[in-house]
């Protein structure tokens, strides 16, 4: 039996790899983050062939939006050793075969969120740049600043990859036992209108970003009922198999 000073000497050892995790993947990015900076703004200066730069109005504007860049990369960089190491925190309290999931559950909520943010950032992000820069005219000059248009990046690509997870989430609480087996596929009516209000909240309040994001969870809501179904055991009538068993007798 593990005691409590023992749990907390664990948790202490998990957060310190977490977060050294975290500062060397931020410090890798701060080094890089000049050409990290200019890849992201590639889609824009496709959306607006005319524009071809940035602009800081503060003087610690550059130095800020950088910094602020390699910590939320350090972060999303960081993501399967967070995964991991709170899988391996809860482990002790699980079965044995439930430890040997850990692979897999660090695989696919990965793989899960690294689709979500590229699929922000190739497809969603050309289209919702394209249709705000549309606006600019000989009467209305756009001119973007460097944190406003970093921050916007960043913030639609980690609401992307946070919302792809979840079929992985709706798969978990069925194997885990949390939620009935359809309890998903019979409560649409009330995950639908979820998932718009999410999609309004995560995308700020941006009409086409939101609309971009609702429609692929709408197909990753479905894609989880189905997972579900094919992996997920049906449960057992206990009262149809006692009277099975009366009958045969």
């Amino acid at each position: 039996m593990i005691t409590s000073s023992a749990h907390l000497e664990e948790l202490r050892r998990r957060l310190i790899v977490s977060f050294g995790a975290i500062f060397l993947f931020a410090a890798l990015s701060y080094i890089f983050a000049e050409q990290i900076a200019r890849f992201f703004m590639t889609p824009l200066f496709l959306a607006s062939p005319t524009l071809v730069k940035l602009v800081y109005t503060n003087l610690t504007e550059a130095f800020i939006t950088y910094l602020k860049l390699a910590i939320l990369l350090g972060i999303i960089f960081s993501i399967p050793v967070l995964l991991y190491e709170l899988w391996m925190f809860v482990a002790p309290g699980l079965h044995g075969n439930e430890k040997k999931t850990v692979l897999t559950v660090v695989f696919w909520a990965t793989l899960l969120f690294a689709g979500g943010a590229c699929f922000a950032f190739f497809i969603v992000l050309p289209r919702t740049l394209h249709f705000f820069m549309g606006f600019a005219n000989p009467q209305l000059t756009a001119l973007p600043k460097l944190s406003g248009y970093l921050t916007f990046v960043a913030r639609t690509s980690l609401a992307f990859g946070l919302a792809f997870e979840i079929p992985f989430l709706m798969v978990a609480a069925a194997k885990i036992g949390w939620v009935k087996r359809s309890y998903f596929s019979t409560k649409r009516k009330y995950f639908y209108p979820a998932i718009l209000l999410l999609s309004v909240l995560l995308a700020a309040g941006e009409l086409m970003a939101a609309v971009l994001l609702c429609l692929p969870l709408f197909a990753l809501y479905e894609t989880g009922i189905l997972i579900i179904k094919l992996f997920t055991k049906k449960p057992v009538n206990n009262d149809v198999q006692s009277t099975d068993l009366n009958n045969n007798e």
